[in-house]
Order: structure tokens, then C-alpha cells, then sequence
């Protein structure tokens, strides 16, 4: 894979007066499925927040289909085609579970008889408010949400964190779906070096807001596991 999708050069960022980001750097090829790693507070959200225009950059470049996003707000950048499922599901609680998916609706391949054939439960309760969801099925909608975009870059911020386990599992058989087709390209955020072995291509660890790895889950030795994730 050669064609970038994503493209971050020596990027910093901030939070107020507090840096999180120190020079990271990352590519994201088309069709690809990354895992973004590392430990609690190394970067990630931030690094994905970035990416969505939520957080300015202060210094570095970031490209997007060669687009570079600096000067664009949040909304003109999902424009351009990223699509983002928030850490903590974020759904519109007063909104029927269609509504919330027809909200921000884009012409394209991901519809409502798509995604409910992902997430059939979704359609079950597709006439019921998103706040009398479980947490499992507010995560399909969100996710389903983001699809319904039609992005051509989806962020998954911690898509499985909090949830049970047989939710995790179809939350994973979802992702692995999604890719198949090699038309959707995802960078996703989460703790599980297992699971994301299933699906990623290759793997992105930050430590202290930088790259201090990259590789394929084969070339993650338990010693590189140990010395920047501690697992």
C-alpha cells in the first residue's frame, strides 16, 4: 500500500497550557486498519481529536487525501469523509435510534437497511430513544451513526471499553466486517492487543504523545508489549 490517507508530521498539540502531543507522527495508507496503543494518557484520544479538528495542532502538518486540515473546523473536516465513534458512545438521548441515524445521513453505500443488517438489534429498536439503549447497543449506534456518514476514514475511540464481553465479541465481528470490503479505511483506539491482532494490519504505539513504535501484531514481541504498553 503506498496510496496515504492520513498523513501527521512531527504534530504537537495542547490542552490549554498542558502538551500532550510531542512531534507524532503517522501514516494511514487506503484500505488499511490500524490500532493506535499505548498506556493511559500516552496520547491516543488527543491524537484522534486532532485528526477531527476537536483540538487545534499547534506546530507539524496534517494531511487528509492530500487536503491538509488545519485550517478546517470539525465540520468541514467530516465533510471531506472522516467519520468518528466518540469515547463514551455520545448518542442524541432524546432521539429514536433512527433519527439518530438519519441525523447527519450522507448519500453512499452505508443506509439504514446497511446498518441494520450490521447491528440487527438496532433495527429492533429502531423506534425507541437512544437513552433506553444498553450500552452495548448505544456503541452499535454510534458506530452505525459514524457509517452513516460515508466516510472514508472511521475513528474508533475505545469502541469496546466499559462493555461486556459477549458485547465486545460482536462488537469485534462488527469491525471485522467493516473490514472486508477494503473500501473503509479505520484508525482505531483500544486496550486489547488480542482482539486488535484479529483485525488490524499493523499497529501505531504512542508513549508520552509520540510514535515509539510501529508494526505489524507479529512483530510485537511480549518484550515491545512489556517496554511501551506494559502488558
Amino acid at each position: 500500500m503506498t496510496n496515504s490517507l492520513l498523513s501527521m508530521k512531527n504534530v504537537t498539540a495542547f490542552y490549554g497550557g498542558s502538551q500532550a502531543l510531542y512531534g507524532l507522527s503517522l501514516q494511514v495508507h487506503q484500505g488499511e486498519v490500524v490500532a493506535l496503543m499505548g498506556r493511559n494518557g500516552a496520547g491516543k484520544t488527543t491524537a484522534i481529536k486532532t485528526i477531527c479538528r476537536m483540538i487545534r495542532h499547534k506546530e507539524g502538518e496534517i494531511l487528509f487525501c492530500g487536503t491538509d486540515l488545519d485550517p478546517l473546523t470539525s465540520h468541514r473536516a467530516a465533510r471531506l469523509g472522516i467519520g468518528l465513534v466518540p469515547e463514551g458512545r455520545r448518542c442524541f438521548a432524546t432521539l429514536s435510534v433512527e433519527e439518530n441515524l438519519v441525523a447527519a445521513a450522507r448519500t453512499g453505500h452505508w443506509n439504514l437497511a446497511q446498518v441494520y443488517r450490521l447491528f440487527p438489534q438496532l433495527r429492533d429498536r429502531k423506534g425507541k430513544s437512544a437513552r433506553t439503549l444498553s450500552g452495548g447497543e448505544q456503541q452499535m449506534l454510534a458506530i452505525g451513526r459514524a457509517l452513516m456518514t460515508n466516510p472514508r476514514l472511521l475513528l474508533l475511540d475505545e469502541a469496546t471499553e466499559g462493555l461486556a464481553p459477549l458485547v465486545r465479541k460482536e462488537i469485534w465481528s462488527a469491525v471485522a466486517e467493516l473490514r472486508k470490503g477494503r473500501d473503509l479505511t479505520i484508525l482505531l483506539v483500544d486496550k486489547s492487543p488480542r482482539e486488535l491482532a484479529k483485525v488490524a494490519d499493523r499497529c501505531v504505539v504512542l508513549e508520552r504523545g509520540r510514535d515509539a513504535w510501529t508494526g505489524t501484531f507479529e512483530e510485537l514481541t511480549p518484550e515491545i508489549a512489556l517496554r511501551h504498553l506494559g502488558v
